[in-house]
């Protein structure tokens, strides 16, 4: 059913701002659309791919992006940086050849408070000039990945905040550095009577201990029996693992210490560049052990992100993927503006 709502706007020219329009009480200024449709578009954009709301809704599918836009500025948070003490930063790809946004989150809230094009040193300092000095002095923590620039940046902003850096990212670069050697392993022993061992080793090598099945423990006694560099390999990564599951900072330290001198001598390339990784970031990674904080919630939250890149196949500006972010991943609650009357079976 069609409503036609007719009404005679006034319009004021004033010698100081210029021509303003008259708000009215059913809708937002250059709106075309009342508050109660943009309100069902935007809760419809939080569950369903941008196409499906434009065809439903009867708006052109730009239009779609530019209500999220206004609904998120007009009933999103006022103020996203209050009472921010713990926030995690992380990069997105949203594009292929490398278009990246930086997006970085509240862990107190489990939301995401900003996001913006790029992931150098400049995006997090936008951040920061958003921030302002007064909140960005009470920091109390920022984790993120090992990545320069934005260690740079936070060493720069906020130079009293701890830089936590994500033990899952320590955990993945030990294991890309056994999967290094067992590739290595594998173009060594080509053509010889022990290249058969390392068949199908790839995700046992790669899974906790505790996780193997009976055939895969199996694969790794005979790595031990037939490839010593191989397991070598196998247990420094378990060893980390173990060192970082431990809860005190001064007994890991004392580990970590250890496990870098083992693996200097380990005659492994992969692990001698790991260990002085992780001795140049030792501080980082023992702020870890002390506060518990990862990258956990952040990389969640990416996760949602990329389903809803994804639902929309993709976006041509990065403007549109924001404005999406701050609609479904702040915590932003909309309710559907027109329901459905529910019907008993005998009125049917």
């Amino acid at each position: 059913m069609q409503t036609h709502l007719v009404y005679n706007l006034r319009r004021v020219d004033c010698t100081e701002c210029g021509v303003r329009s008259e708000l009215v009480p059913w809708g937002e200024p250059s709106s075309r659309f009342t508050r109660d449709f943009e309100g069902q578009v935007a809760y419809m954009a939080q569950v369903c791919d941008q196409t499906t709301v434009s065809t439903t809704m009867r708006v052109a599918w730009e239009t779609v992006g530019r209500i999220v836009e206004r609904v998120v500025a007009r009933l999103g948070p006022v103020d996203r940086f209050k009472d921010v003490y713990h926030i995690g930063i992380d990069e997105l790809s949203y594009r292929r050849h490398h278009k990246y946004i930086t997006v970085i989150v509240d862990h107190i809230r489990g939301r995401v408070i900003w996001a913006a094009e790029g992931k150098n040193a400049a995006t997090v300092d936008k951040f920061f000039e958003e921030m302002g000095p007064e909140r960005a002095s009470l920091l109390q923590s920022v984790t993120m990945d090992m990545s320069p620039a934005y260690i740079e940046a936070v060493s720069r902003r906020a130079p009293h905040a701890r830089i936590v850096f994500d033990r899952f990212h320590v955990q993945r670069m030990a294991q890309d550095a056994v999967d290094k050697i067992r590739r290595e392993q594998v173009r060594l022993l080509a053509g010889t009577n022990d290249a058969p061992v390392l068949k199908k080793t790839r995700w046992a090598l790669l899974k906790n201990s505790w996780n193997l099945n009976a055939v895969e423990m199996e694969k790794m006694a005979s790595v031990q029996r037939h490839n010593r560099p191989l397991y070598r390999a196998y247990l420094l990564k378990e060893t980390l693992a173990d060192i970082l599951d431990r809860k005190q900072p001064g007994v890991v330290h004392d580990m970590l210490l250890d496990w870098i001198s083992w693996a200097r001598r380990s005659r492994l390339a992969p692990f001698k560049a790991l260990a002085a990784t992780i001795r140049r970031h030792l501080d980082g990674i023992l702020a870890f052990i002390a506060t518990r904080l990862s990258n956990g919630l952040i990389e969640g939250l990416n996760g949602k992100i990329r389903t809803i890149t994804r639902r929309a196949y993709g976006f041509h500006r990065p403007a549109s993927l924001i404005s999406f972010i701050f609609l479904c991943c702040t915590g932003l609650a909309l309710a559907p503006v027109f329901k459905t009357p529910v019907l008993h079976p005998r009125e049917v």
